[in-house]
């Protein structure tokens, strides 16, 4: 069973190439999880948030499932392993490993050799999903900043939820956040970088990338429309035009609803998403150069490769360098 993971930024494309994924015949997917947020939390402490503050107590710093976790498993093994029966373990481990087996289970009554989950913030947990699912393979979703914080603000005003609030400064910080992390792997076993320009753009052969990585039968041609529901379009108006799965134009979205004053600000304090774009570019060159080697530099997590340095306009307290 090969297991996937779809990571990036909220409001990335995540839905768009989760739903390209499960239009192949193999792939088995599901809605949003939010699994291992619930299971572990302290999702706002993760991408930094300057107002965030510990939810975990003792126990759960010692291995303790946190219960709202706990919780979300039950409720996903009543939809996809309703013969399921006993306790939920308390440890995350646990919970962790029994989530990935409720999901082969499922994938394998479907006949479907892959499954493809998409949690945006499962972005922030990857140590903790490949400690517990090994063979885990993750597909990051990159998107220019500028239109990502755009379409943040467009779906909270299409539906008020919490998941969006914060404004344009917190999103500009999490997206800044969210590229150390994607850059941070791009070497990593395992792990695939997929700008969503670029699909959209190119979409035959980045079709063609992703779908080696992730070892799909290239002989099954894609389905009209994904096989199994991936979102419902009542409750997330913004996923609309997203869960056809089939690639359309995200651009230009920043120019419509932010006025010259904010497009200055976007510009002088988000990292330079052309040079982190050019970046993966050329790590998919050198995989395609070298056809019969490992994607990976390194068959170890870790690789010590040197990574570029990214910095915004001005050297202050949005510099990165990673």
């Amino acid at each position: 069973m090969r297991r996937i993971f779809v990571v990036g930024c909220p409001r990335s494309g995540t839905t768009l190439v989760q739903a390209m994924i499960a239009r192949h015949p193999d792939v088995f997917s599901l809605r949003e999880t939010y699994f291992f947020e619930s299971l572990l939390g302290d999702s706002e402490l993760r991408w930094g948030d300057r107002e965030a503050r510990p939810t975990r107590r003792w126990y759960h710093r010692a291995g303790i499932a946190q219960s709202w976790g706990r919780r979300r498993l039950r409720e996903l093994e009543h939809v996809h392993a309703p013969q399921r029966r006993g306790s939920i373990p308390r440890r995350w481990t646990a919970c962790a490993r029994r989530y990935a087996a409720m999901l082969d289970g499922a994938a394998c009554r479907k006949q479907r050799t892959h499954w493809v989950e998409k949690t945006p913030n499962h972005l922030l947990f990857l140590d903790e999903i490949a400690d517990c699912i090994p063979d885990a393979h993750f597909v990051h979703v990159l998107r220019n900043g500028m239109d990502v914080v755009a379409s943040v603000r467009d779906a909270d005003m299409r539906l008020e939820t919490r998941a969006f609030s914060g404004g344009m400064v917190r999103w500009g910080r999490r997206w800044n956040r969210a590229m150390g992390i994607h850059l941070a792997h791009l070497r990593a076993p395992h792990h695939y970088l997929l700008c969503i320009e670029d699909l959209i753009g190119d979409t035959d052969n980045e079709w063609k990338m992703l779908r080696d990585f992730l070892a799909l039968d290239p002989d099954k041609p894609l389905l009209a429309s994904p096989g199994c529901e991936i979102a419902d379009a009542r409750t997330e108006p913004w996923k609309t035009s997203a869960i056809t799965g089939v690639a359309k134009n995200v651009g230009g979205k920043s120019q419509a609803l932010f006025g010259t004053l904010s497009l200055a600000w976007l510009r002088e304090h988000l990292v330079s998403y052309e040079t982190i774009r050019e970046t993966v570019r050329e790590q998919h060159r050198r995989n395609r150069a070298e056809p019969g080697r490992k994607r990976t530099l390194a068959g170890r997590r870790g690789a010590t490769d040197r990574k570029p340095a990214l910095q915004s306009r001005s050297a202050g307290r949005w510099m990165m360098r990673l």
